[in-house]
């Protein structure tokens, strides 16, 4: 396979996993997450698309980079299954705080995702450094969004 169709292919997983959770996100967002309590230095909506379509691509581009190693498969194995589940997660906290208004729930799926997100850095980081740099956007982000999930779960209890 070609590396542009694997960069592609790489760029293109998070990029849809982000826009089908979103989808859980615009039917509530104007609804639902209007009517709860939310912190007054939440930043506006509009800052979330953006920062999460370059969080997913550079995610993407950290995936290419170890997919494109040289590095034997049973060495990639673990941070490929790493990244992967570090996605679910992150599609599911959507699912469960947008759709399901489980805030609770939302709040223990974030902290297991920044969990795998730092197990993913690490087992990136011995393939490719430049591969885990690309995560620390990311896990930056999501360490933010929980601090942001548990406020909005103290205000709303």
């Amino acid at each position: 396979m070609k590396d542009w169709t694997k960069l592609i292919i790489s760029i293109a997983i998070p990029v849809s996993v982000g826009t089908i959770a979103g989808l859980f996100t615009n039917t509530e967002v104007n609804n639902w997450y209007r009517s709860i309590d939310k912190p007054d230095w939440q930043p506006p909506g509009w800052v979330f698309g953006p920062v999460w379509t370059i969080l997913y691509i550079m995610i993407g581009i950290a995936f290419y980079l170890i997919w494109k190693s040289k590095v034997p498969v049973a060495k990639k194995r673990i941070a490929v299954t790493l990244w992967i589940i570090q996605l679910v997660f992150n599609f599911f906290w959507s699912f469960i705080f947008f759709r399901q208004h489980q805030i609770d729930w939302a709040l223990a799926d974030i902290v297991i995702l920044w969990f795998f997100i730092l197990l993913t850095i690490f087992a990136f980081a011995r393939i490719s450094k430049p591969a885990a740099w690309l995560m620390v956007p990311y896990i930056s982000w999501v360490s933010f969004a929980t601090i942001l999930t548990y406020t909005i779960y103290q205000l709303n209890r």
